[in-house]
């Protein structure tokens, strides 16, 4: 038997004989996943066939190396239930694939099904998650490893291998219609719920990837896309070689280490190189700096996109194969290598390397072994109790208490009458997010549903819908004035939409197309930038009229990024920013407002007052002096790290182990020890996520305001007090010094801890030469 074909071969030889195999097309094959995996199959019925594109695609590379989103489910594939598959189908299909590649191929090479996760796997049936700045407000990486797991085992039990995680964009312009697949502003947050990403799905040992419950993780976007010049999707990242380290690069960082199988380029371009042409980023930074040896793929269709730099898609191909790309999605350029070959454009050698990657990832995930899946495994693991209930838990730590004046939240007693109004009051979709599948009827719910649940059973809850995202109309605004008026408390549920239309217009990457004027009422997502943070629509007019009532309003914002909430935390006495919460998120938050639950998310961002504030982010260059704005406050609105509770959390006897340490002993790995003292004064039990944050100076470059360096989300009854324990080492004393070499190096540092990032103890350690 062939050597690739014996499980008991070491991996490396499997690779090199397969390898040692193959033609330059075959070659080529694996290196290109060009079909939608919509237009892979067909359904009659209840049975499934596949398509002749699909047979002459595969014919075309003597193989294929990987089918996207075979299961995706979405307005621009126009995958629903009468035409999808579902959880209960998709072993069968997953492996009708898989065994027309493996019967009709030479080699019998077996294709890699990739699939969408950015917060959940997006397919019928598929579990959703609330997005990634819900997951990031949680300040709670643990719970998030959980889900991803769950994620994981959802995806390999219906027969796919691969999932596409965003994670490393950093939100540093919230203008950007994708700010709710980044988990913060801040570089140390993001980095470390990456970490949960990749362990929850691919887990600790990286020999136990082929296991049923795994999948291989391809995280993006390398990087810097929430940089992007005037919010608008994939431009121009104008940032220097510092910034790109201190700023972007930490997340992947922290994914590579984690074990990551994968990174996918992104659209943007740095100092006018685009990503996927960038080989100091792909090559010298991943793989000879970090030493990374998995796989790199393209973004959609990006690799073409290069035909701007290149002329032709021969030069295209060979350019960004050349800088470190291994694996295309959807673009004709790659699909040419075999004559770029020819042209010697290519070096068969740069080929070979690319298609072991891919090999190797197949072996690696036991494709080759176990090619198929148990084809009724998915019917108990989708939607399983246990993933809903730790879906339901990262809704409700998701969601960030900005105000509570008065102690109106939780809505206690026996209220005779509560107005839910507002525009995302009811609609699921409008609580999901981007990158969403069609539901279920009868799926998830909403606000509304919620608060019929949770409140007492004599409490009548009036609905109006008040007014659209972005519809100018105010003809339900009289409605909503009249619920109001006869109600204990008014419930406004306002925001944004991620939500795409069927029959809509989108590019070939599956970019939504909003144009100028468009009446769509999303407003967020893929194409769905913004250049005013305010509430779209008349919004804020709804807010006017039924605070002018004079009823107490809470305003509960779901939105899919920070919204510029000046006027409408004024008019209202609580206010409570729950993200994209998801399926779950309707019970999750009337828990929070009936008080089942009590809050503890942590802002991820910098709320601003105005977009003529941006940027905003907390963690800008010290500029040594005070600098104010004449038109209205510098501060932000809320600071990053900041929400309220249900209890009140104060910190006492700040401590560092020692005052003063040389750079040269944090070099050889010596560590200062923070204390602090947290006490819960209030009268319920709640969760406190505490904060340390450095502010340093004096280090031969400019610093930043503060920066974030630990957290420890902790649970703590009435009464009760905790010492929490940091350590603070060169990992995270260490900069990006001149010659831009990672080191410690002398400085003096005000060490912070607290609550926020602007509520804070200190204490001062010098570092010495």
């Amino acid at each position: 038997m062939e050597t690739y074909k014996l499980p008991s071969a070491p991996l490396e030889e499997r690779v090199a004989d397969l390898l040692a195999r193959m033609t330059l097309r075959e070659k080529v094959g694996q290196l290109n996943q060009r079909m939608y995996g919509w237009d892979a199959y067909v359904r009659k019925g209840d049975t499934f066939e596949l398509t002749d594109a699909f047979r002459e695609e595969v014919a075309k590379g003597g193989g294929m190396g990987a089918l996207y989103g075979l299961f995706r489910s979405d307005p621009w594939s126009g995958v629903n239930y009468g035409n999808g598959i579902s959880a209960a189908d998709s072993a069968r299909v997953a492996n009708m694939v898989q065994r027309y590649v493996l019967e009709h191929t030479r080699l019998g090479i077996p294709v890699l099904l990739t699939e969408e996760c950015p917060h959940g796997h997006q397919a019928l049936d598929g579990t959703l998650l609330p997005v990634n700045l819900g997951a990031g407000a949680t300040w709670n990486p643990e719970l998030m490893t959980r889900a991803y797991a769950h994620v994981a085992a959802e995806i390999r039990s219906r027969g796919a291998h691969v999932g596409l995680v965003s994670a490393l964009d950093i939100l540093q312009e919230p203008r950007w219609g994708r700010s709710e697949e980044c988990y913060g502003e801040d570089p140390y947050l993001a980095a470390r719920f990456t970490e949960a990403a990749v362990r929850g799905m691919q887990g600790d040992d990286p020999r136990k990837l082929d296991a049923p419950d795994r999948v291989a993780v391809v995280l993006k976007h390398l990087c810097a896309q929430g940089a992007a010049q005037g919010g608008r999707n994939a431009g121009p990242a104008a940032i220097g070689p510092r910034e790109l380290r201190e700023i972007h690069l930490p997340a992947a960082r922290a994914g590579a280490l984690a074990g990551a199988e994968g990174f996918m380029a992104a659209y943007n371009e740095i100092d006018g190189v685009p990503c996927h042409a960038n080989r100091d980023l792909l090559t010298g930074i991943l793989r000879e700096e970090w030493g990374f040896e998995g796989l790199v793929m393209a973004d959609g269709c990006a690799v073409d996109r290069l035909l701007a730099l290149t002329g032709t898609h021969e030069s295209a191909a060979a350019l960004a194969l050349a800088s470190g790309v291994d694996l295309s999605l959807w673009d004709t350029a790659f699909s040419t290598l075999e004559e770029a070959v020819r042209l010697g454009l290519v070096q068969e050698a740069d080929i070979d390397r690319a298609a072991a990657r891919v090999l190797r990832l197949k072996f690696r995930l036991g494709l080759f072994d176990r090619p198929y899946v148990p084809e009724l495994r998915a019917i108990s693991v989708v939607g399983s109790p246990e993933f809903r209930d730790v879906n339901l838990q990262v809704a409700r730590e998701s969601a960030v208490l900005l105000k509570n004046e008065g102690r109106l939240l939780p809505i206690v007693g026996r209220p005779r009458r509560i107005a839910v109004i507002g525009p995302n009051a009811d609609r699921l979709y409008n609580q999901l997010g981007d990158y969403t599948s069609v539901q279920r009827e009868g799926t998830g719910t909403t606000l509304l549903q919620g608060i019929r649940s949770c409140a007492p059973e004599d409490t009548e809850v009036v609905y109006a819908l008040g007014c659209g995202i972005r519809d100018r109309s105010k003809a339900g605004i009289a409605e909503a004035i009249e619920a109001a008026q006869g109600a204990d408390v008014a419930v406004l549920v306002l925001g944004g939409s991620s939500a795409r239309e069927f029959g809509g217009d989108f590019e070939d990457n599956g970019a939504a197309i909003v144009k100028e004027g468009s009446p769509s009422e999303m407003d967020c997502g893929e194409g769905g930038d913004l250049a005013d943070l305010s509430l779209g629509g008349v919004q804020q007019e709804l807010v006017e009229a039924v605070a002018a009532t004079g009823t107490p309003v809470v305003a509960v914002l779901i939105q899919g990024r920070p919204h510029a909430l000046t006027d409408v935390v004024d008019l209202c006495g609580a206010v409570l920013c729950a993200w994209y919460p998801g399926t779950e998120g309707g019970r999750a938050i009337a828990e929070l407002l009936f008080g089942k639950a009590n809050p503890s998310g942590k802002l991820p961002v910098t709320l601003p007052r105005s977009s003529a504030q941006l940027p905003v982010y907390y963690n800008q260059k010290d500029p040594g002096r005070t600098r104010n704005y004449v038109d209205m406050p510098s501060a932000p609105l809320y600071p990053f790290g900041y929400g309220l509770s249900y209890t009140q959390f104060t910190y006492a006897h700040l401590s560092l182990s020692r005052e003063v340490v040389s750079a040269a002993e944090l070099e050889n790995g010596e560590r200062v020890t923070v204390r602090v003292e947290v006490e819960n004064t209030g009268d319920r039990s709640g969760a406190e996520t505490v904060q340390l944050y450095i502010r340093a100076r004096e280090s031969g470059i400019t610093r930043r305001i503060a920066e974030l360096k630990g957290f420890r989300k902790i649970e703590l009854n009435p009464g009760e007090r905790r010492v929490v324990e940091f350590v603070l080492g060169r990992e995270e004393l260490g900069i990006w010094n001149r010659e831009l070499r990672f080191a410690a190096v002398p400085s003096k540092v005000a060490v912070q801890v607290g609550g926020s990032s602007r509520d804070t103890l200190s204490a001062d350690l010098t570092v010495t030469a």
